[in-house]
Protein backbone atom coordinates (compact mmCIF):
# COMPACT_ATOMS: atom_id res chain seq x y z
CA UNK A 1 0.00 0.00 0.00
CA UNK A 2 1.49 3.43 -1.09
CA UNK A 3 0.82 6.05 1.48
CA UNK A 4 2.73 9.32 1.57
CA UNK A 5 3.89 10.91 4.62
CA UNK A 6 5.60 14.41 4.77
CA UNK A 7 5.54 18.19 6.58
CA UNK A 8 4.95 21.64 5.53
CA UNK A 9 7.67 23.87 6.31
CA UNK A 10 8.23 27.04 7.52
CA UNK A 11 8.88 29.40 4.69
CA UNK A 12 9.87 32.83 5.74
CA UNK A 13 13.29 34.45 4.68
CA UNK A 14 14.30 34.41 8.17
CA UNK A 15 13.80 30.88 8.32
CA UNK A 16 16.01 29.30 5.68
CA UNK A 17 18.67 27.55 8.10
CA UNK A 18 15.50 25.85 9.99
CA UNK A 19 13.88 24.57 6.45
CA UNK A 20 17.22 22.79 5.50
CA UNK A 21 18.15 21.63 8.67
CA UNK A 22 14.27 20.07 9.05
CA UNK A 23 14.78 18.61 5.13
CA UNK A 24 18.13 17.20 6.16
CA UNK A 25 16.09 15.72 9.16
CA UNK A 26 13.36 14.32 7.23
CA UNK A 27 15.53 12.74 4.01
CA UNK A 28 17.49 11.14 6.98
CA UNK A 29 14.55 9.50 8.55
CA UNK A 30 12.41 8.61 5.50
CA UNK A 31 9.53 10.67 5.11
CA UNK A 32 8.31 11.22 1.69
CA UNK A 33 7.60 14.85 1.02
CA UNK A 34 7.98 18.48 1.94
CA UNK A 35 5.80 21.26 0.80
CA UNK A 36 5.71 24.93 0.96
CA UNK A 37 3.42 27.73 0.16
CA UNK A 38 3.18 29.81 -2.90
CA UNK A 39 2.57 33.16 -2.16
CA UNK A 40 5.10 35.70 -3.70
CA UNK A 41 2.86 39.01 -3.08
CA UNK A 42 4.37 38.28 0.63
CA UNK A 43 7.73 39.99 0.87
CA UNK A 44 8.46 37.75 3.84
CA UNK A 45 8.22 34.49 2.59
CA UNK A 46 10.28 32.61 0.29
CA UNK A 47 9.41 31.52 -3.32
CA UNK A 48 7.89 29.16 -3.19
CA UNK A 49 10.07 27.37 -6.70
CA UNK A 50 13.11 28.66 -5.31
CA UNK A 51 12.95 27.06 -2.10
CA UNK A 52 11.64 23.51 -3.29
CA UNK A 53 14.73 23.64 -5.95
CA UNK A 54 17.17 24.57 -3.41
CA UNK A 55 15.92 21.58 -0.91
CA UNK A 56 15.99 19.00 -3.86
CA UNK A 57 19.39 19.99 -4.07
CA UNK A 58 20.26 19.19 -0.26
CA UNK A 59 18.34 15.80 -0.52
CA UNK A 60 18.98 12.59 -1.46
CA UNK A 61 15.38 10.99 -1.33
CA UNK A 62 12.39 13.46 -0.22
CA UNK A 63 10.25 14.45 -2.90
CA UNK A 64 9.32 18.45 -2.80
CA UNK A 65 6.03 20.54 -3.86
CA UNK A 66 4.52 23.71 -3.72
CA UNK A 67 0.82 23.35 -1.83
CA UNK A 68 0.05 24.90 -4.19
CA UNK A 69 0.95 26.07 -6.65
CA UNK A 70 -0.36 29.99 -7.70
CA UNK A 71 -1.03 29.21 -11.26
CA UNK A 72 -2.24 32.62 -12.24
CA UNK A 73 1.11 33.84 -11.43
CA UNK A 74 2.94 31.23 -13.15
CA UNK A 75 1.90 30.88 -17.07
CA UNK A 76 1.48 26.97 -17.15
CA UNK A 77 3.82 26.54 -20.45
CA UNK A 78 6.68 27.95 -18.36
CA UNK A 79 5.21 26.08 -15.14
CA UNK A 80 5.11 23.13 -17.54
CA UNK A 81 9.17 23.73 -18.16
CA UNK A 82 9.78 24.41 -14.97
CA UNK A 83 7.98 20.76 -13.92
CA UNK A 84 10.35 18.81 -16.27
CA UNK A 85 13.32 20.43 -15.10
CA UNK A 86 12.86 19.93 -11.69
CA UNK A 87 11.98 16.65 -12.44
CA UNK A 88 15.07 15.84 -14.61
CA UNK A 89 17.53 17.81 -11.80
CA UNK A 90 15.88 15.55 -8.68
CA UNK A 91 15.94 12.33 -10.67
CA UNK A 92 11.91 12.35 -10.28
CA UNK A 93 11.26 14.01 -6.98
CA UNK A 94 9.44 17.15 -8.00
CA UNK A 95 5.77 16.64 -7.17
CA UNK A 96 3.61 19.52 -9.15
CA UNK A 97 1.09 20.79 -6.37
CA UNK A 98 -1.74 23.00 -8.43
CA UNK A 99 -4.52 25.25 -7.86
CA UNK A 100 -7.08 27.59 -9.74
CA UNK A 101 -6.23 30.49 -7.57
CA UNK A 102 -7.37 32.17 -4.55
CA UNK A 103 -6.87 35.99 -3.27
CA UNK A 104 -7.39 37.43 -6.13
CA UNK A 105 -6.93 41.08 -4.26
CA UNK A 106 -3.24 39.69 -4.16
CA UNK A 107 -2.84 38.34 -7.17
CA UNK A 108 -4.04 41.83 -9.07
CA UNK A 109 -1.12 43.44 -7.00
CA UNK A 110 1.14 41.26 -9.02
CA UNK A 111 0.01 43.01 -12.50
CA UNK A 112 -1.87 39.63 -13.25
CA UNK A 113 -5.73 40.66 -14.62
CA UNK A 114 -8.74 38.64 -12.73
CA UNK A 115 -10.36 36.19 -14.23
CA UNK A 116 -14.19 34.97 -13.73
CA UNK A 117 -14.59 31.61 -11.75
CA UNK A 118 -15.26 29.91 -14.76
CA UNK A 119 -12.23 31.05 -16.54
CA UNK A 120 -9.94 30.33 -14.14
CA UNK A 121 -11.19 26.68 -13.64
CA UNK A 122 -10.73 26.34 -17.31
CA UNK A 123 -7.24 27.72 -17.47
CA UNK A 124 -6.73 24.84 -14.54
CA UNK A 125 -7.72 22.18 -16.21
CA UNK A 126 -6.02 23.54 -19.15
CA UNK A 127 -2.98 24.21 -17.39
CA UNK A 128 -2.73 20.54 -16.16
CA UNK A 129 -3.47 19.31 -19.75
CA UNK A 130 -0.66 21.26 -21.11
CA UNK A 131 1.85 19.89 -18.53
CA UNK A 132 1.27 16.39 -19.24
CA UNK A 133 1.49 17.37 -23.14
CA UNK A 134 4.67 19.02 -22.42
CA UNK A 135 6.49 15.85 -21.14
CA UNK A 136 7.64 12.84 -22.25
CA UNK A 137 5.15 11.06 -24.65
CA UNK A 138 3.05 14.31 -25.00
CA UNK A 139 2.06 16.36 -28.35
CA UNK A 140 1.36 19.92 -27.49
CA UNK A 141 -1.40 21.98 -28.33
CA UNK A 142 -2.61 25.59 -27.97
CA UNK A 143 -5.98 25.68 -25.73
CA UNK A 144 -7.92 28.34 -24.84
CA UNK A 145 -6.50 30.35 -22.12
CA UNK A 146 -2.82 28.95 -23.37
CA UNK A 147 -2.77 29.35 -27.30
CA UNK A 148 1.23 28.01 -27.39
CA UNK A 149 2.88 28.02 -30.79
CA UNK A 150 5.00 24.65 -31.81
CA UNK A 151 6.89 23.64 -28.68
CA UNK A 152 8.20 20.04 -28.32
CA UNK A 153 7.47 17.88 -25.40
CA UNK A 154 10.30 17.33 -22.86
CA UNK A 155 11.93 13.65 -22.47
CA UNK A 156 11.55 13.61 -19.09
CA UNK A 157 7.86 12.17 -17.35
CA UNK A 158 5.27 14.00 -16.81
CA UNK A 159 5.59 14.54 -12.65
CA UNK A 160 2.62 13.87 -10.16
CA UNK A 161 -0.32 16.52 -10.22
CA UNK A 162 -2.06 17.35 -6.68
CA UNK A 163 -4.68 19.69 -6.33
CA UNK A 164 -5.80 21.90 -4.12
CA UNK A 165 -9.64 22.32 -5.40
CA UNK A 166 -12.27 23.18 -3.63
CA UNK A 167 -15.84 24.01 -6.18
CA UNK A 168 -17.99 21.54 -7.81
CA UNK A 169 -15.91 22.45 -11.61
CA UNK A 170 -12.30 22.48 -10.31
CA UNK A 171 -13.35 19.15 -8.17
CA UNK A 172 -14.52 17.62 -11.64
CA UNK A 173 -11.16 18.93 -13.29
CA UNK A 174 -9.00 16.96 -10.18
CA UNK A 175 -10.77 13.65 -11.48
CA UNK A 176 -10.52 14.11 -14.95
CA UNK A 177 -6.39 15.02 -14.74
CA UNK A 178 -4.76 14.69 -11.61
CA UNK A 179 -3.13 11.97 -9.66
CA UNK A 180 -4.09 13.07 -5.96
CA UNK A 181 -6.37 15.83 -4.58
CA UNK A 182 -5.62 17.86 -1.48
CA UNK A 183 -9.16 18.84 0.42
CA UNK A 184 -8.90 21.98 1.03
CA UNK A 185 -9.38 24.23 4.52
CA UNK A 186 -7.55 21.11 5.57
CA UNK A 187 -10.38 18.97 5.19
CA UNK A 188 -10.66 15.69 6.82
CA UNK A 189 -12.26 12.27 5.62
CA UNK A 190 -14.62 12.46 8.64
CA UNK A 191 -15.91 16.33 7.42
CA UNK A 192 -18.89 17.37 5.38
CA UNK A 193 -16.82 18.96 3.10
CA UNK A 194 -14.76 15.68 2.21
CA UNK A 195 -18.38 13.50 1.84
CA UNK A 196 -19.68 15.91 -0.90
CA UNK A 197 -16.54 16.57 -2.26
CA UNK A 198 -14.86 13.05 -3.01
CA UNK A 199 -17.56 11.78 -4.73
CA UNK A 200 -17.64 14.50 -7.48
CA UNK A 201 -13.50 13.50 -7.87
CA UNK A 202 -14.59 9.95 -8.06
CA UNK A 203 -17.96 10.11 -10.82
CA UNK A 204 -15.43 13.08 -13.37
CA UNK A 205 -12.57 10.02 -13.25
CA UNK A 206 -14.95 7.59 -14.20
CA UNK A 207 -16.57 10.18 -16.99
CA UNK A 208 -13.46 9.42 -18.54
CA UNK A 209 -12.19 6.32 -18.37
CA UNK A 210 -10.43 6.08 -14.82
CA UNK A 211 -10.87 4.65 -11.90
CA UNK A 212 -11.52 6.57 -8.91
CA UNK A 213 -8.40 5.28 -6.70
CA UNK A 214 -6.04 6.89 -9.81
CA UNK A 215 -6.57 9.98 -7.96
CA UNK A 216 -4.98 10.00 -4.57
CA UNK A 217 -6.86 11.71 -1.40
CA UNK A 218 -3.50 13.76 0.55
CA UNK A 219 -4.47 15.63 3.29
CA UNK A 220 -2.92 18.44 4.58
CA UNK A 221 -3.09 17.72 8.47
CA UNK A 222 -2.44 19.86 11.17
CA UNK A 223 -2.35 19.27 14.56
CA UNK A 224 -0.08 18.76 17.60
CA UNK A 225 1.63 15.31 18.36
CA UNK A 226 2.61 15.84 22.11
CA UNK A 227 4.36 13.64 24.69
CA UNK A 228 1.47 12.13 26.68
CA UNK A 229 -2.25 10.91 25.44
CA UNK A 230 -4.61 13.98 25.63
CA UNK A 231 -8.21 13.59 26.78
CA UNK A 232 -9.88 14.78 23.39
CA UNK A 233 -8.42 14.24 20.24
CA UNK A 234 -10.78 16.22 18.20
CA UNK A 235 -12.60 19.69 18.96
CA UNK A 236 -16.39 19.93 19.37
CA UNK A 237 -16.45 20.49 15.64
CA UNK A 238 -14.86 17.43 15.20
CA UNK A 239 -11.78 18.48 13.84
CA UNK A 240 -8.81 17.06 14.92
CA UNK A 241 -6.73 18.65 17.20
CA UNK A 242 -3.51 15.96 17.94
CA UNK A 243 -2.14 14.06 21.04
CA UNK A 244 0.25 11.55 21.65
CA UNK A 245 1.83 9.43 18.84
CA UNK A 246 -0.12 6.59 19.85
CA UNK A 247 -2.74 8.73 19.22
CA UNK A 248 -1.97 9.99 15.89
CA UNK A 249 -0.90 6.37 14.45
CA UNK A 250 -4.67 4.91 15.87
CA UNK A 251 -6.05 7.68 14.10
CA UNK A 252 -4.30 7.60 10.54
CA UNK A 253 -4.31 4.07 10.30
CA UNK A 254 -7.47 3.91 10.88
CA UNK A 255 -8.07 6.78 8.10
CA UNK A 256 -5.87 4.75 5.53
CA UNK A 257 -7.14 1.01 6.29
CA UNK A 258 -11.18 2.31 6.01
CA UNK A 259 -11.07 5.98 4.54
CA UNK A 260 -8.96 5.25 1.81
CA UNK A 261 -6.47 7.90 2.96
CA UNK A 262 -3.38 7.86 0.76
CA UNK A 263 -1.39 10.50 2.07
CA UNK A 264 -0.74 13.38 5.04
CA UNK A 265 1.41 16.50 4.92
CA UNK A 266 2.01 17.39 8.78
CA UNK A 267 1.78 21.00 9.77
CA UNK A 268 2.97 20.74 13.47
CA UNK A 269 0.66 23.10 15.78
CA UNK A 270 0.63 23.71 19.36
CA UNK A 271 3.39 25.02 21.90
CA UNK A 272 6.25 21.43 21.40
CA UNK A 273 9.00 22.88 18.79
CA UNK A 274 9.04 22.44 15.25
CA UNK A 275 12.12 20.18 15.34
CA UNK A 276 10.75 17.83 18.14
CA UNK A 277 6.86 17.23 16.55
CA UNK A 278 8.77 16.35 12.86
CA UNK A 279 11.08 13.99 14.70
CA UNK A 280 8.02 12.40 16.83
CA UNK A 281 6.44 12.18 13.32
CA UNK A 282 9.29 10.73 11.49
CA UNK A 283 10.92 8.50 13.94
CA UNK A 284 7.68 7.44 15.78
CA UNK A 285 4.25 8.12 14.01
CA UNK A 286 5.08 7.48 10.46
CA UNK A 287 7.31 4.13 11.04
CA UNK A 288 4.54 2.75 13.18
CA UNK A 289 1.63 3.54 10.56
CA UNK A 290 3.92 1.90 7.97
CA UNK A 291 4.04 -1.24 10.01
CA UNK A 292 0.27 -1.91 10.75
CA UNK A 293 -0.41 -0.90 7.40
CA UNK A 294 2.26 -3.05 5.66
Amino acid sequence: MDVRFGYGSPDGVRDVAAILRLAEHADRDGLDHVSLADHPYVPDMLDGYAAIAFILGRTERLSAFVNVTNLPLRPAPVLARTATSLSALSGGRFVLGLGAGGAWDRITTMGVPELRPAEAVEAFEEAMQLVHSMSDGGSPKPTKHYPIGTLRPAAVPAPFIWTGSNGPKSLAATGRQADGWIPGHAADWLSDRYRWSRPIVDEAALSVGRKPSDVATIYNFPGTITATPLRRTRDEEGRWIGGSPSQWIEELTDAILNHNAAGFTLFPRGADPYDVQLTRWSQEVVPAIRAAIS
